[in-house]
């Protein structure tokens, strides 16, 4: 399982994008996990999926609402994770109205999951693989606070925890 000190493994996950950009029609573009964490300080949380009563309720609300607190302690970027199409994260984004404050990233077929080794096992329920439920702060990729939750649970993966830790981060 990542921990504190290690680096974000090096893999792509997929965002949809409305503009064209570079290389890239309008729809699904690879993002590499390495490269877009380089230089920045990132407040990344993963859930389950998108569209559930927790997750729409609370996890992702938490992270758009605070969106400027963190940008003042000095995160650069907040990324949403979640074993998804980028057609379902986007949809949700809008739905959400996070805007461009939350980057919304596909991890479809579950590989930074596995790779971090925050899954969650819902195979018995009909949901196959997913993310477990987390935040961490990555500072030019890598992690310096990691917040992971129970299952079931939302008491460590929220907006207001990773912000106090940004915050105290800051001070360092």
């Amino acid at each position: 399982m990542i921990q504190l000190g290690d680096a974000l493994p090096d893999l792509t996950v997929l965002e949809y994008v409305e503009a064209p950009q570079e290389g890239c029609a309008v729809g699904p573009a690879p993002v590499s996990v390495a490269k877009a964490a380089a230089g920045k300080t990132i407040a990344l949380f993963g859930l389950p999926g998108a569209f559930t009563p927790t997750c729409s309720a609370q996890h992702l609300p938490g992270y758009r609402d605070q969106a400027e607190a963190f940008k003042a302690a000095g995160v650069d970027e907040i990324w949403c994770l979640s074993v998804n199409d980028p057609f379902v994260m986007h949809a949700w984004g809008k739905d959400q109205q996070v805007g461009d404050r939350i980057r919304m990233l596909a991890d479809g077929d579950a590989a930074f999951a596995r790779a971090t080794g925050l899954t969650l096992d819902l195979t018995g329920k009909g949901f196959g693989l997913r993310s477990a439920r987390y935040s961490m702060l990555v500072r030019d990729g890598r992690v310096v606070s990691l917040n992971i939750e129970a299952p079931g649970r939302f008491e460590v993966s929220d907006a207001q925890t990773l912000l106090a830790q940004a915050r105290g981060l800051g001070q360092r």
